[in-house]
Parts: structure tokens; sequence; C-alpha cells
């Protein structure tokens, strides 16, 4: 998105070829960019500058794409067009009156379904006034529209977090040039971003995500052999789970470590380990809120108690994942307690007998984490859907098979251990 923004010719490398990257990058054509795969991982993107995306000819489909259509609403708003925004049954269910509100206060009009669902079209505007918006929930997808929607506009755009979020977009509009300060006040984390930059092209290596590294990892753990995943980004925002695994007992180990545009990135390395439950306190889900659903297992094979506290936003992700984790780790022989905003899981201190038929619920993150469950559990483990795995780790079943786990599809859709 920065890159459709900027002046000039970006070079991506290393970019992961997921549906929900693919789709954006769709988008992001039919709003003017030019966008091409050179050869496998390496992508150029010309630019268009600040301001200068074009009105889309048909709706921009994000698919799955939570993410990307919550930025992109930011990103469209302060261009003078509408943009109507749709995808698939999942990201449909999911609200986007959240990220809509703060828009709505610097100038956008939206029309959209009742609760804020897709298809919603964004009535843009450059005429957007900057605003200072106190978010009464960390989230980077809520900032970062707003910041977006700030490139251009007149003025100094904040965004006030209570407890900091992943701070990508911050690092990457500095980047490309963006006047972008980070300041610690009383009321929470400010960000400010000075509007009408002229972003400039620049390269970018994307490290291995952390959100998909977190299933070898734990695989890693649970499995003997060990694994080490290289290139990883160990951004301090994103770091939550490794924090949770060492306090489990997890041998981690961390090694390689360097900056690249502006992101820490290192070798991950994980051995099997005998681990044991504990607390996980609700301030640590910003760091860790997609890593959730693999935590899960992990807590399932550990000694004791694990309890996951303050995670009710787990209910708006691609499904009610609480549910589908309560639901799931059940079927698979373990027990839980649910609450609306927690999940505690008893661990026994060996993997759970399994067998369980899992509903993933058309979520990438379910379906893989119950298949790593499945590498450890005395039965096989048999996920009903495992198509949405393409949307975030199109090369998850090969890359796991390969490295000993043994994930066999039934159809189509359907993956089992």
């Amino acid at each position: 998105m920065l890159a459709a923004s900027a002046v000039g010719d970006t070079l991506i490398s290393g970019l992961l070829e997921g549906e929900d990257v693919l789709a954006t990058a769709q988008a992001l054509r039919l709003l003017g960019a030019r966008i091409e795969n050179i050869s496998d991982g390496a992508w150029r993107v010309t630019g268009r500058g600040v301001g200068g995306l074009r009105e889309p000819s048909q709706a921009l489909d994000l698919g799955n794409a939570g993410t990307g259509v919550r930025l992109l609403m930011g990103l469209v708003a302060s261009h003078p067009f509408n943009s109507v925004f749709c995808g698939d049954a999942s990201l449909s269910a999911r609200p986007m009156e959240r990220v809509m509100a703060p828009l709505r206060r610097m100038g956008v009009n939206f029309t959209a379904r009742s609760g804020g669902l897709l298809p919603l079209t964004v009535h843009g505007s450059d005429m957007l006034v900057p605003l200072e918006e106190t978010l009464s929930v960390a989230s980077a997808q809520v900032k970062s529209a707003i910041l977006l929607a700030g490139l251009n506009t007149r003025g100094k755009t904040t965004v006030i977090e209570p407890a900091p979020s992943r701070d990508h977009t911050e690092n990457m509009l500095a980047h490309f040039g963006a006047e972008v300060t980070v300041q610690d006040t009383a009321a929470g984390r400010a960000i400010t971003l000075t509007g009408y930059p002229e972003l400039l092209a620049k390269d970018i290596q994307v490290p291995a995500d952390i959100s998909s590294a977190a299933f070898p990892l734990v695989a890693g753990l649970l499995c003997t052999g060990g694994v080490t995943i290289e290139n990883v980004s160990l951004n301090p925002l994103r770091t939550g789970l490794l924090d949770c695994l060492r306090d489990m007992g997890a041998t981690i180990k961390i090694s390689n470590e360097r900056i690249s545009g502006g992101e820490a990135i290192g070798d991950v390395s994980a051995d099997h380990s005998a681990l044991h439950g504990i607390n996980v306190p609700a301030m640590r889900a910003p760091s860790m809120i997609d890593e959730y659903p693999i935590l899960a297992m992990a807590a399932a094979c550990a000694t004791g108690d694990t309890v996951l506290e303050g995670v009710g936003e787990l209910r708006v992700k691609e499904s009610d994942r609480l549910g589908a984790l309560a639901a799931g780790l059940s079927a698979c022989g373990v027990s839980v307690e649910e609450t609306r905003a927690s999940l505690t899981i008893h661990g026994t201190g060996r993997a759970p007998m399994g067998g369980g038929y899992v509903s993933a619920h058309m979520d990438h993150r379910i379906a893989m984490s119950f298949l790593v469950l499945g590498m450890v559990t005395a039965a096989p483990v048999t996920v009903d859907d495992g198509m949405p795995i393409a949307t975030s780790f199109p090369g998850f079943v090969s890359i796991m098979n390969d490295a000993g786990a043994c994930f066999e599809g039934h159809g189509a859709p359907s993956w089992t251990k």
C-alpha cells in the first residue's frame, strides 16, 4: 500500500504470496498502481504518489483479508471517489465499525450493511480534517487505517493507544520518508504523522512472519528433533508468543540478530521441551493476538492450567476463535473452561488423545493449529476445511510434511493428521 503511494519503483523481495496478499495487490491495481510479479517472492510496485490513486472500475474484493480491507479503507478515504469493498463469507461477517468511526470524524462517509458489515462503500474526500484519536483498545489495524488516511490530509494526525500495538506501519512510513513521531504520554503511546509527505520508493526485504513461523516453531517444541526458522521478524511488539513459550519452559534460542528495513530479524531455534501452564495476561494480547490458537495447542500438551486472559477480541477474528478453540480442544479430549473473554486449558503434561473432528469455521489459523496438535496426539485429528490455509500460508502442508508431519487431504476441503 505504501509502495503504491510512493513515487518511483519499489522492489519487494521475500513476499509471502498468500491469498490475502494477492487480493490486496489486485485491489491496488484497480486503484491505479502498477504491480508486477518478477519472480518467486519478488515484486515491483510502481507508485502513484500520495493522493494519486484513481477511482476503481469495479468492487475491491479482498477475499479473506481482514487487515487488507481495513487498511485500504483508510488509504482510499482521503481520495475524492467512491470505493466498494467486498469479501468472502468470513470477511463479510467481520465488523468494520471500529475503523469507520474514527474515519467518519475525519470527514469520510460510508454506506454499509447493518452492523458495519461488508459489502460497504467508502465515500472518500480529499478535504479530510486531521484527527487526534484516543483508542479504547490497542489495535494496529485501526491505528494504521487512521494513519493511512492522514497521509493525504493537511496537518498532523495523531493516534494515542493505551498499550503499544504492532508498529510495522510506523516503521514502514518512516522507511518511505514520512515524518512520524512516537512519544509516550500520560494518555498512552502517541503516534503522530505529518500529512502530505513525499513518499519515495524504497526496496523492501520482507522477513519471515512470526505469525506463520509460530506453527513449525510450536511443532518443534512438541515433537522430538526441534526446528530452526531463519530470517524471522523479531519486532518486539510481535514476540509475545516467544515470551509465553519461554515462561512455559520452552527452550528457544535466537541467533544471527540484525536490523533490516527498520525491523529486527533473526533465526529462531526451538528444541523439544516439557511445558507447564501459565497465566497469560491481557496486556500481552496486542503482541500476539494472532498466535493464541497455536499457543492453545502448546497449552494442551503442558502440565497444569494455562489461562488466556482478556482475549475477547478473538471472538471477532476470522471466526469466533475462542469458541472454535474450546470446541476443537474438547473434541480432542482436552478439558477447557470458556468465558466471554478468557479460556482456561487444563493440560495433563502429555499429548491429548486426539481423534476429534474439528470445524475450522473458514479460519486458517484454527485449521493449522489443530493440524499441529494432530502431530502428537494418539489418534488422528481431522480438520473439516484446509482450504483457508492458503490465505496466509500457502506452503504450510508441504513444508510441514517435509519436516516430518503426516498431513493428508481427503478431498479438496478436508485434512487429517
